[in-house]
């Protein structure tokens, strides 16, 4: 088993990577849950319509870290923990960290504060690898307002927060990653969709062959 998030920036091509290790871990024969964040079930999909919803502009931030954090004990407990004690592979579209870089590096909430929210909403659930895949924020809009026009993604909220918010995400992400090298992998988004999924498929191979010494 082993639990692997993806993170990054917005527009930086997460749910693209992650569909494709997906696809590429079924067709070597492992047994993989794919989900997100926030959602994954009945009620995490109607608290990210809240959370998302471009007329709550009058949301603060400590709602939306209750939120997020109330959606993500909902799936940690009703889907990753299970699929994890079945020895699954779980990969997750956004996970904890998010709240970090967003609410706390991007709003500026207290990280030790939200350190805490975050253990007791996942129960201490940590992922064996997290992969960060990091692009410039000008570049990542002009990604994600494309997508948006092509109908191919949501413009949620979150969006819609000033450069400088996206700015302090970006920047968040990097120090955590600097912050935990053994557990991040950051990538440079901006490279061919092909150059990033060779690199994730190497760094995963290696975690699935250090896990299964550990068995």
């Amino acid at each position: 088993m082993a639990f692997i998030t993806f993170e990054g920036p917005d527009g930086s091509g997460k749910t693209t990577q992650i569909r494709a290790l997906y696809e590429a871990l079924v067709a070597a024969g492992h047994d993989v849950l794919l989900t997100r964040e926030p959602g994954g079930t009945e009620i995490g999909d109607q608290v990210r319509h809240v959370l998302h919803n471009i007329h709550n502009t009058a949301m603060l931030p400590n709602t939306e870290i209750l939120l997020y954090s109330a959606s993500r004990a909902q799936l940690v407990g009703q889907v990753i923990r299970p699929a994890l004690a079945r020895g699954q592979i779980v990969l997750c579209d956004r996970y904890a960290d998010s709240t970090l870089a967003y609410q706390g590096y991007g709003h500026g909430v207290d990280l030790s504060l939200l350190r805490t929210i975050t253990f007791f909403a996942t129960g201490g659930l940590k992922p064996d690898l997290t992969i960060c895949l990091d692009i410039p924020v000008e570049e990542g809009l002009r990604r994600k307002w494309a997508a948006y026009q092509a109908g191919e993604s949501e413009l949620n909220r979150m969006d819609r927060k000033e450069f400088a918010f996206h700015q302090r995400v970006r920047e968040g992400y990097l120090r955590m990653a600097a912050d935990e090298p053994q557990r991040w992998l950051v990538l440079d988004a901006t490279r061919s969709v092909e150059a990033i999924q060779s690199d994730i498929w190497r760094q995963v191979e290696c975690l699935l062959q250090r896990q299964g010494r550990k068995e």
